[in-house]
């Protein structure tokens, strides 16, 4: 199975994929009907049915990742040290 047209890169379908299969392993109902048992495959096709959909990251958290580093940097006023 290839990457959806709704999927910008291959990563992304993989990961997706990787990761709902690891839920259906885990005991989460299968969101489709399937002739397959096995869970990778089940994954890819509740990918290609709609019914699983790549979450988009918040505004609010992507600022705060961006921001936070730079705080850290700015407060300290030692140098680390390494031994």
């Amino acid at each position: 199975m290839t990457p959806e047209d709704g999927l910008d890169n291959n990563f992304r379908y993989v990961v997706m994929a990787a990761r709902r299969a690891r839920q259906l392993q885990n005991g989460s109902q299968p969101l489709i009907d399937s002739r397959s048992n096995k869970a990778c495959r089940v994954a890819q096709e509740e990918i290609a049915a709609g019914k699983v959909k790549a979450a988009q990251p918040k505004a609010q958290a992507l600022e705060a990742i961006a921001v936070e580093p730079q705080k850290d940097m700015e407060s300290s006023s030692e140098p680390e040290t390494i031994l």
